[in-house]
């Protein structure tokens, strides 16, 4: 019986984000049981669906370029205006802030995105800015709320290598990741 439902939410999720074939028999999918990564939810979609490739295609890897990590939302958005003030990165919130009674950083409950509204949405994609991401998006094993001041997403190893060094000068403690982010559709 679990099965069944757990095949209904995640046939429901998979025809809202891609065109998965409609016609493959109930009897002819196997399940596997849920997962808690998003690695292993590719692996899922791939199994269900049938088109691996495609599956695929939802990630890239991409090079994450951290300033620093911690708890504290306040020093870590005062230190990402004096990174702003010292090397020029522009700083890109995505319209999100921190919000105290939720605990969370978050997008204005009003926002146009009825689904992310009130609600931490990642920054996915490359770009060179400042901003205030929850390193578990990027890192599997990080705290669930450990805040990272990201300085930039880079698609090569290169582009970061760049960026880190330039980093450097400024601050000790930055580091670069590797990551697997999901870049496909989040509705």
């Amino acid at each position: 019986m679990a099965r069944h439902f757990y095949f209904i939410i995640c046939t429901l999720f998979l025809t809202a984000c891609s065109s998965a074939s409609a016609d493959k028999k109930i009897d002819e999918v196997k399940v596997a049981q849920p997962a808690k990564t998003l690695t292993a939810q590719k692996s899922i979609t791939a199994k269900i669906t049938g088109e691996t490739a495609a599956a695929d295609s939802a990630y890239a890897t991409y090079f994450v370029v951290i300033v620093d990590t911690g708890a504290n939302y306040q020093l870590l958005h005062k230190k990402m205006f004096d990174v702003n003030s010292a090397l020029n990165i522009p700083i890109d919130t995505m319209g999100r802030f921190y919000n105290p009674t939720k605990k969370l950083i978050a997008l204005p409950d009003d926002d146009e995105d009825e689904i992310y509204a009130g609600d931490y949405f990642p920054r996915r994609y490359p770009s060179e800015n400042l901003s205030l991401e929850y390193l578990s998006f990027y890192k599997e094993r990080a705290g669930e709320k450990t805040i990272a001041l990201v300085s930039g997403i880079y698609e090569s190893e290169r582009s970061a290598d760049s960026a880190l060094t330039v980093l450097k000068k400024a601050e000790k403690g930055v580091f670069m990741i590797k990551a697997d982010i999901f870049i496909g559709c989040i509705h």
